[in-house]
């Protein structure tokens, strides 16, 4: 069985950010991830991890002004530098909080950013935080996400395009995160892609489609999804990243089955 991991930035949202470690530990989940940590210290956050023996699994490098919209800098050209100061902040947080893979958005395009230099600018902020977090031990993530219902022009959008970026890196410790919500909705063909795609995969996600919510609420057979697995092999975190349709506690019928 896949070993979860609750995304505290969509589930237990019920309660304060600080009351969904202890809301996570009594469901039974045994590690969380969030989109970013950022707005708390390290202290408090560790305290919410060892109070309630959880694991850090993820959180993502700081991703500009998350509420003007923005959706990760990687991309952009002129955001170089605010680029590597994001990634030492990181560094800082996961060695705090003993977390060892980041994810990192590579952004929304602008209309009037030429592809090739947005993907020269990628490639080169991917290898950058790449060779940092290797001294430390830190795996670096790369998402694809849908661009047709959740981000428009964002710029890695298909499992293809984050293996380009690998390729070029050509770095050990740069992994693929795999969200199984936004790929079927580029791609289909989840149990044939997560077995091609396995050896580069450092993390995974889930939520069903249409909807982004709870397993059982959309087209996707998770019961499938997670045999397959653990029959190819699968031994990382897979992070319960959904919208609940109504409370946390009834969403989670699919963890509590042992699905």
């Amino acid at each position: 069985m896949p070993v979860f991991a609750a995304n505290l930035s969509m589930l237990f949202t019920e309660v304060d950010f600080p009351e969904r470690f202890r809301l996570a530990a009594e469901a039974g989940f045994k590690g969380v991830e969030y989109l970013f940590p950022y707005s708390w210290s390290p202290h408090e956050l560790k305290q919410g991890l060892d109070e309630n023996g959880l694991s850090q699994v993820l959180f993502n490098l700081p991703p500009g002004n998350w509420d003007a919209g923005e959706r990760g800098i990687a991309c952009l050209p002129e955001r170089r530098e605010e680029f590597r100061a994001g990634v030492d902040q990181a560094i800082r947080y996961a060695k705090a909080l003993d977390c060892r893979q980041l994810n990192c958005l590579a952004g929304l395009r602008p209309p009037e950013l030429d592809e090739s230099e947005a993907w020269k600018t990628l490639v080169s902020n991917v290898a950058y935080a790449a060779e940092k977090l290797s001294a430390e031990g830190i795996t670096l993530c790369l998402e694809a996400i849908n661009s047709r219902v959740d981000m428009p022009r964002f710029f890695l959008d298909t499992s293809s395009r984050v293996m380009q970026v690998i390729e070029e890196v050509d770095a050990d410790n740069v992994k693929l995160q795999y969200d199984i919500y936004h790929m079927q909705i580029m791609e289909g063909d989840l149990i044939r892609t997560l077995e091609c795609l396995l050896p580069w995969i450092g993390h995974i996600q889930f939520a069903d489609n249409p909807g982004r919510h709870e397993p059982g609420t959309g087209e996707i057979h998770f019961p499938r999804v997670f045999e397959a697995l653990d029959r190819i092999g699968y031994k990382g975190w897979v992070g319960a990243e959904y919208r609940p349709s109504g409370t946390t506690a009834d969403s989670l019928g699919w963890f509590r089955a042992g699905v």
